[in-house]
């Protein structure tokens, strides 16, 4: 089993900055090796949205393409963690995020379905 706990979020106003972590525990790197990690993000009511993900091994990135130059996703793999960078937020980016990590090989990156392990989420809050 593999465990993710997210951290940093909080409340921030517009145009302002926020990492997000997440660490992931557990059969990391045994049985259920984990090969893609990626982040979410929710909003009470609607389908959780893909936002950006990374394969391990060969530390290529993807990121929505709405979110391209404000967004941005690195891992520290020897710590078994993958942050989430997030600078001029918006209001709309207003959200609960969450940590997934896969033992397969991710196919459509954005796709909840494609990732085994989820953390608990964390919310992240952009107001004035």
């Amino acid at each position: 089993q593999v465990h993710l706990v997210e951290s940093g979020g909080g409340s921030v106003q517009p145009g302002g900055s926020l990492r997000l972590s997440c660490v992931a525990s557990g059969s990391v790197r045994s049985g259920s090796q984990i090969i893609w990690m990626g982040w979410f993000r929710q909003v009470s009511g609607k389908e959780r949205e893909g936002i950006a993900a990374i394969d391990i091994g060969r530390d290529y990135k993807y990121l929505a393409t709405s979110l391209k130059g404000r967004f941005a996703i690195s891992q520290d793999n020897s710590q078994n963690m993958v942050y989430l960078h997030m600078n001029n937020l918006e209001s709309e980016d207003t959200a609960t995020y969450y940590c997934a990590a896969a033992k397969r090989w991710v196919y459509s990156w954005w796709a909840p379905d494609e990732f085994d392990y989820w953390g608990q989420g964390t919310q992240v809050t952009v107001t004035s």
